[in-house]
């Protein structure tokens, strides 16, 4: 789980990543026999029984740098990725961080010339990445059945995955994305709710050099669980 790439130097919720580090860790998992795909990638495969050798790499918030930073580093390894992007804040700035600088964020040229990248898949997260659990039951539609049409018809095909804001997730949020026609969703920590609708990731940052990476992902190998429905 990666959010920003750029500029480390003002980082209060260390979400950014510099390009050397992303280039030196996408390095590490290339050199250990590992490939980093899109979700949807990740899950097709799974499901043929291929999955092996596969990482899936998510980028959340769909900031501007992805494309200016990101992009060239995730092609120089041969990887691909899922970018989840906020449709109701087109060319907006990260304005639910209260501290911090404002980062910019994606507008809809930038998401294009992201999905016509090869490997490289667009999810939602959400319209304007506010608390789903929060949310009254027409903001959540609107955040979650709404987002998707926009996007759908931004990229012109069906949007696939769903990443919560915040990470916070509950038994409504699950079914409301479901039943939006997504094909799954991604969380962030390992909590009660398991399946496809309610994947974890591991966080991944600039202070994550070689061994930490190592620890990270035995770890994760030592907490999943089996994919579930919910």
């Amino acid at each position: 789980m990666y959010h920003s790439v750029g500029d480390c130097s003002d980082d209060p919720y260390r979400i950014t990543v510099s390009p050397r580090r992303l280039d030196r860790q996408l390095g590490w998992l290339r050199r250990r026999g590992l490939r980093g795909v899109s979700m949807a990638d990740l899950l097709a495969a799974r499901s043929r029984g291929e999955g092996r050798g596969l990482v899936g790499l998510t980028f959340d918030d769909g900031y501007a740098d992805f494309v200016d930073h990101a992009l060239p580093v995730l092609r120089r390894h041969g990887c691909g990725a899922t970018l989840f992007v906020l449709p109701g804040r087109l060319d907006g700035v990260n304005a639910w961080d209260p501290i911090g600088p404002r980062k910019q964020l994606l507008g809809k040229r930038g998401i294009r010339v992201a999905a016509a990248t090869e490997g490289i898949e667009i999810g939602s997260h959400g319209l304007t990445h506010v608390d789903l659990t929060k949310a009254d039951d027409r903001t959540l539609r609107a955040e979650v059945a709404g987002s998707r049409a926009v996007l759908s018809e931004l990229v012109g095909a069906p949007v696939q995955g769903f990443c919560y804001p915040y990470g916070t997730v509950d038994q409504r949020a699950v079914r409301t994305v479901r039943d939006a026609g997504y094909a799954y969703a991604c969380a962030v920590d390992l909590g009660p709710l398991s399946g496809p609708y309610a994947l974890p990731r591991v966080h991944v940052g600039e202070r994550d050099t070689s061994w930490r990476l190592h620890l990270k992902h035995r770890l994760h190998r030592l907490r999943r669980r089996p994919v579930e429905g919910v």
